[in-house]
């Protein structure tokens, strides 16, 4: 290529050295770059992997893709909230407890063929944890209800005396 550049150039009036030199000068000036933008990826590549990447191995060490996972749970987090490594290994490995806990509950079946009934019941543990929660909630409002009635009920008694005769 150069020499068909250098025959160009020398079909214009300059000369083979200045030929060369342009084109020492041109091929120094892109290793140069290259070199430059090299560091700098690598430096992002560096920043990217000790901030959120994981390398390959330890990746695959997990059932849920690392990135998945915290996409959920920012999802449902505050805007400035950050979650630790330890956070998403742990859920990650939490997620996976439970994907087979309920494989084992739809195993227990005798058909080929899971079917989405298998599923729900496999699941049916998770969805009435919400359930409980909710029924918790609602005796808790109960009991509260029932201490200010005794409360109340504590205060009216202690004004009242104790008269032979009757109550007062």
């Amino acid at each position: 290529m150069l020499d068909d550049f250098g025959g160009v150039m020398m079909a214009i009036g300059h000369d083979g050295n200045e030929i060369e030199k342009e084109a020492e000068e041109l091929e120094e000036e892109t290793e140069e770059s290259t070199e430059s933008s090299n560091g700098v990826s690598e430096a992002s590549e560096a920043a990217t992997e000790g901030e959120e990447a994981s390398s390959p191995e330890e990746e695959s060490r997990y059932a849920f893709p690392e990135a998945a996972v915290v996409r959920v749970m920012k999802k449902h987090l505050d805007k400035e909230k950050m979650v630790k490594k330890e956070v998403k290994i742990a859920m990650n490995q939490w997620l996976e407890r439970a994907c087979s806990n309920i494989a084992k509950e739809m195993n227990k079946v005798p058909y080929v063929m899971v079917t989405l009934n298998e599923f729900r019941q496999g699941v049916k543990v998770y969805d009435s944890l919400e359930e409980f929660d909710m029924e918790k909630q609602r005796i808790l409002a109960h009991m509260e209800a029932f201490k200010k009635d005794i409360e109340r009920l504590e205060r009216d008694l202690g004004k009242l005396t104790f008269n032979p005769d009757g109550v007062r």
